[in-house]
């Protein structure tokens, strides 16, 4: 294992854009899957040689790369990851935990979109570790447009980072369906309490929801094209097919399964998630002015 090098797995937009941040105070390598005419771009085996990597794949592909790809050497993980597992429900802590120590890995949540961040726009980020001395480690890699925070509030972070992409696809139905502004605002509040409820029931703190791993990254995602997750409510707002939404994003909307995820928890603890129910129902093809009236009555 090279010391004291970086990498960063996954070139999809985020990948990138954090490869570029983190290449402005030192080497940092990138690979994904196929090859991209990237600066520094290597194979697999020499990314994963590195001492410290940023994890930038999709969530619901993270547990089969992990059997297929891993060998734990050491290595300090960042996991720039959002989402839930759909089939079984689990945190994409407790799916790196059948990997990597729980002292080797932190989690990045935070308001930061990817074309913003590879602009060098400034932005904050949370640096979330049960270790407070990874995040020492990790931090001297950021360039100082992008400043970062501790917390050791994993599972806040990993619900607000996973939950806000839901509600992103609720506010883009509801900016579709041209509810007006008070709409938008109640349906972006009430949803951060929904987050704030489904959080605390996995043992989350009340303070992660209202800094930057909640509302700050919430209102951001839920009001802006720049979101994937807004643009597939929008989408499913003009009455287009799902499938169809996402053939023209060409890249992963975490928020579609989250939902899923969100509903089966929900369901199996009984925990109240009212939006984002009916934003895993819309999925699923119900008329989302019909899923605006049962929520106006619930």
């Amino acid at each position: 294992m090279k010391k004291n090098s970086i990498a960063v797995i996954g070139a999809g937009k985020w990948g990138e854009a954090l490869h570029f941040a983190l290449s402005q105070k030192q080497e940092c390598l990138i690979t994904s899957r196929t090859k991209r005419e990237i600066k520094n771009f290597v194979d697999l085996e020499t990314a994963m040689d590195c001492e410290y990597l940023v994890i930038a794949i999709p969530a619901q592909q993270i547990r089969s790369w992990l059997k297929e790809n891993f060998v734990f050497k050491g290595q300090k993980i960042l996991v720039a990851s959002k989402g839930i597992e759909a089939n079984t429900g689990e945190f994409l802590n407790e799916i790196y935990a059948h990997f990597v120590p729980e002292k080797n890995v932190g989690f990045i949540s935070g308001p930061s979109f990817a074309a913003e961040v590879i602009k060098g726009l400034p932005a904050a980020l949370v640096l979330n570790s049960k270790s407070k001395k990874l995040y020492k480690e990790f931090a001297p890699f950021f360039p100082t447009f992008l400043k970062t925070y501790y917390s050791k509030d994993v599972i806040g972070a990993e619900v607000a980072g996973a939950y806000k992409n839901v509600l992103a696809i609720a506010s883009g139905i509801c900016e579709g369906l041209q509810l007006g502004n008070n709409a938008r605002a109640s349906l972006i509040s009430r949803g951060l309490v929904e987050m704030q409820r489904f959080g605390l029931h996995f043992g989350a703190k009340k303070s992660s929801f209202v800094g930057l791993s909640g509302a700050g990254d919430l209102f951001l995602t839920a009001s802006s094209t720049l979101s994937r997750n807004y643009r597939v409510g929008l989408g499913l707002a003009q009455g287009k097919s799902l499938d169809d939404i996402l053939e023209e994003l060409g890249e992963v909307a975490e928020g579609v399964k989250t939902a899923e995820a969100i509903h089966m928890l929900s369901t199996e603890q009984d925990i109240y998630t009212p939006i984002a129910n009916e934003v895993k129902f819309i999925l699923d093809g119900k008329n989302p002015l019909n899923s605006l009236k049962d929520l106006l009555k619930s």
